[in-house]
């Protein structure tokens, strides 16, 4: 055992050690059709790691498939054989004699192939299994006006896998909107699997161009069997017209633009200090989101406009693209007054009518009222008051009665005497139940004054929200307690600022609302505000306890 182990190493170490001596390049089909894949192969006859073959060159006169590798070791009659093979798919739109450049590997070329290319006859695809049709939402388009390239691959029979190619122009972007979607069409009477694939076409130059069609490669399932199949889409001509030179302003090409908006509230009457929310939508149609124009609120004297968020997408409809822009702004009034926002008009060039457009939203005029918090008179003093003024000036009231009525002077009827003395003796004995139960009244008074005796509003929530210095959050929490303190559902805020009447706490409110609308960098003293709150809770608090002193 240990002599055959032994012979073993000794006939190892005695062979000799391979390198590279040759790199070949063939194809498998020579000559070809046009539109049809064939394999080119490039091998080397040794084992190559790390390296492979340049084939970039390829792409100026062919489609490229993707490469695989594949190595393998033969050894016969104790001769070993390696072996490094790259394998390539390929395929030429035109007929024509082409040539496959050399390649180089590990130090060593292969020769150049000379190819010949056919022309597919006119028949190949009459009644073909396989077959690609592609189309262009429009022929004519402007320089960054948005297209739709459509492609639709036709499959009668089961497609076990494959590969499309992604469309090309120069001087433009295609990107693929979305994912592709399969569906069924019954062509001349055969069912077909259709998948369908939309690239949107951002042309950057003006000029002639040529979209070329797409190539598809796969296999197929046939009674049992597995095809190699291929197709080829048409090339499209497509044309991209200019700026027009008397154009002025940012390009805006499209068939359709609409300006849009909404208010909440809707009425055109709102308090001093109550939030308005103003969304405009900006609808086009033919250009993608991000050429869209920003759309700037006019300044407003009197009314604080603060940007909210916006939000852009983009949509394919009926072969066309929809973009829209939607933004949204915050109006806070700040006096009162009737103010007129202005018209927005925005420029488009309409590509229908070859002319510039505009988009518009027309003025609106609102009108901003004080807030009602000053009491309507209390009808029922005013009345108490005219009686007491009776009851101390007696004469005054004959005075207006005699005004009113003649004075009739008549005999008193014996029984109305009766019926007097009955009721003066019943007062002087109510009279006397009321100072007896005095004490016990002026106990249930008290006692009614503390129940309805609000204790102090718990601020808590408000200083763990200025703990952690989260200004929205402690402004949505004032709003609360300002709720409560004020009685006031709207506008509560400004309510409790005219409550406590403290310009100090206005002017810190003020900054924290332009911190929070206006992305203000500055920051407003959170805590400030609570001191403010806390000492006129605490005047509030010191005001009841007199009252409920001068009751005992």
């Amino acid at each position: 055992m240990v002599m055959r182990l032994f012979c073993c190493l000794l006939l190892l170490s005695a062979m000799p050690t391979w390198a590279a001596t040759k790199l070949e390049a063939s194809v498998d089909k020579n000559p070809v059709l046009a539109g049809e894949f064939f394999m080119l192969n490039i091998t080397v006859d040794d084992t190559v790691k790390g390296q492979q073959p340049d084939t970039s060159a390829l792409l100026k006169d062919f489609v490229v498939g993707p490469t695989s590798l594949s190595s393998r070791t033969n050894i016969i009659n104790g001769s070993i054989n390696k072996q490094t093979t790259w394998s390539v798919k390929l395929m030429t739109r035109a007929e024509g004699e082409y040539t496959i450049p050399p390649f180089s590997v590990a130090g060593l070329t292969s020769q150049p192939i000379k190819l010949k290319v056919a022309k597919r006859s006119a028949d190949a695809d009459k009644n073909n299994d396989i077959f690609l049709k592609t189309e262009l939402s429009s022929n004519s388009i402007f320089v960054q006006e948005a297209g739709v390239y459509t492609i639709k691959l036709y499959l009668a029979k089961e497609l076990l896998d494959g590969s499309l190619s992604t469309p090309n122009m120069e001087d433009a972007q295609l990107t693929q909107l979305g994912k592709q979607t399969e569906s069924y069409e019954l062509v001349d009477g055969k069912r077909y699997l259709v998948i369908t694939r939309e690239y949107l076409i951002q042309p950057q130059k003006s000029g002639l161009y040529t979209i070329a069609g797409p190539a598809f490669q796969g296999r197929v399932q046939q009674n049992y069997r597995q095809l190699e199949v291929s197709a080829l889409g048409d090339d499209q001509q497509i044309e991209i017209k200019p700026i027009p030179s008397n154009y002025k302003g940012a390009w805006l090409p499209s068939e359709l633009v609409n300006l849009d908006e909404q208010w909440q509230p809707e009425e055109n009457t709102v308090e001093v200090g109550t939030p308005i929310t103003r969304t405009i939508t900006l609808t086009a149609l033919g250009v993608t989101k991000e050429q869209l124009p920003e759309i700037t609120m006019p300044t407003i004297d009197g009314i604080r406009s603060y940007p909210d968020e916006k939000e852009n997408n983009n949509a394919v409809r009926d072969g066309r693209v929809v973009s829209q822009q939607t933004a949204s702004y915050a109006l806070l009034p700040q006096k009162p007054g009737t103010y007129t926002l202005p018209e927005i008009k925005l420029p488009w060039y309409n590509t229908k009518i070859n002319r510039i457009s505009y988009a518009t939203l027309p003025k609106r005029t609102i009108t901003v009222t004080g807030n009602a918090n000053t009491p309507a008179p209390d009808v029922t003093n005013a009345i108490a008051s005219n009686e007491q003024n009776s009851k101390i000036n007696p004469s005054n009231n004959l005075a207006q009665q005699s005004t009113l009525a003649p004075v009739i002077q008549s005999v008193t009827p014996l029984w109305l005497i009766v019926i007097a003395v009955l009721g003066y003796i019943l007062w002087i004995i109510t009279a006397i139940l009321f100072w007896l139960n005095r004490s016990t009244k002026n106990e249930l008074k008290i006692d009614s004054l503390k129940s309805n005796t609000k204790a102090p509003l718990s601020l808590n929530r408000l200083k763990n929200a200025a703990k952690v210095n989260n200004s929205s959050a402690f402004y949505s929490e004032l709003n609360n307690v300002a709720k409560e303190l004020t009685g006031k559902n709207v506008a509560a805020i400004d309510a409790l600022t005219n409550l406590i009447s403290s310009s100090e706490l206005t002017a810190l409110i003020n900054q924290l609302q332009a911190t929070l609308y206006a992305n203000n960098s500055t920051k407003s003293d959170l805590n400030a505000i609570i001191k403010i709150i806390e000492q006129y809770q605490a005047q509030s608090n010191t005001s009841q306890q007199a009252v409920l002193k001068d009751l005992y």
